[in-house]
């Protein structure tokens, strides 16, 4: 499956993250090198074909015929007043970050999820100080109201929102 993405260099090292303790949002120190496996392509590569078959949104950024980037946003949406599409994806190729290209994806997903009806975008987020600086940039905020799917799957993640 990586083959897909051979161009697209899926590597972060984390030195510090953010950590919600007692109630406040703190950074901490937690090293590390989230680096994908051949089966986290192939989970990938299922989730974003499920994306795809469920009417769902999955938009991609190619440099000189390579894919560098993706979004994905389900099509479900959720919430109590079903105000919430569910931005399940987003990557960049780390020899691409910082050229607006995430802004870009994240934008599109944005106006996808608009026209469906949404009035925010959820996100369960990647606690790295990098990437929670990036939806910043874009916007979110801490979510009101927690996916609890989503804190399940991840509990070091930031679940955020944005307003559409």
């Amino acid at each position: 499956m990586k083959k897909k993405f051979a161009e697209s260099t899926r590597h972060q090292t984390v030195t510090k993250c953010w950590r919600k303790e007692e109630d406040k949002w703190i950074i901490k120190d937690a090293p590390f090198v989230d680096d994908w496996t051949e089966e986290d392509y192939q989970i990938l590569v299922a989730c974003l074909k499920n994306t795809i078959l469920s009417n769902g949104f999955v938009y991609a950024a190619f440099y000189e015929g390579k894919l560098k980037g993706f979004v994905s946003v389900e099509s479900e949406m959720f919430g109590d007043e079903q105000e919430y599409c569910d931005l399940s994806s987003i990557h960049i190729s780390e020899d691409l970050r910082n050229r607006g290209i995430g802004r870009t994806l994240f934008l599109a997903a944005k106006e996808w999820a608009k026209q469906k009806g949404a009035k925010k975008l959820y996100i369960s987020a990647h606690s790295a100080i990098e990437s929670q600086a990036f939806y910043k940039a874009m916007g979110c905020v801490e979510a009101k109201v927690y996916n609890k799917k989503h804190v399940e799957a991840e509990p070091y993640d930031c679940q955020l929102e944005c307003i559409l």
